[in-house]
């Protein structure tokens, strides 16, 4: 073997162990955003339909998150179901809430919520009495799908403690011809 054949091999190999160390921090990396920042979740059933669907594929993140009316939630409600729950935050701690079931409309501190994202309005009621108010610490859920929603208009869900949040919605992933951010 001659030197310059040497060098040329003891270089090719330097380079094969700089992309392998590149690529093996870059998986680590990967693992440990979604470790700690992301999750990713899934869809199941309808109470989110016509924004969601069953069998979504989501990203959430809890990271620096407080929530706000008008978000998206996953939370843990395993008192309710096993499975993670999405629902649609609709009023917050120190907030009133107010359903006038007859005319389907929802208000939030007596001012009607403009709500261009539901399925249908709200005209099915369950065993929470209204008005309420939410108190801090806690959220009033939603489904998007009013009428067709387990949520915190019946007392098997009821107010969510914040501490059971597992993330804002920020991305959908699958199905892939909807990809993007989600409102």
């Amino acid at each position: 073997m001659k030197p310059e054949d040497k060098i040329i091999s003891e270089r090719s190999r330097s380079a094969l162990f700089d992309w392998a160390d590149a690529l093996v921090s870059a998986l680590i990396c990967i693992v440990l955003l979604f470790s700690l920042v992301f999750r990713m979740t899934g869809v199941i059933g309808t109470s989110m339909v016509p924004t969601l669907h069953q069998g979504d594929r989501l990203i959430i993140s809890r990271l620096f998150y407080t929530p706000k009316p008008g978000d998206i939630v996953v939370i843990s409600k395993e008192s309710f179901q096993k499975e993670p729950i999405v629902k649609r935050v609709i009023a917050v701690g120190g907030q009133t809430v107010d359903i006038d079931f007859t005319q389907g409309n929802v208000y939030v501190d007596g001012v009607l919520k403009d709500e261009p994202y539901i399925n249908e309005k709200t005209t099915r009621s369950a065993d929470v009495q209204f008005p309420l108010t939410v108190p801090e610490g806690k959220i009033f859920v939603m489904g998007d799908n009013r009428n067709y929603s387990t949520d915190s208009r019946a007392s098997e869900v009821g107010l969510i403690d914040t501490r059971q949040i597992l993330g804002k919605v920020l991305f959908r992933i699958y199905p892939f011809y909807q990809i993007g951010p989600v409102e």
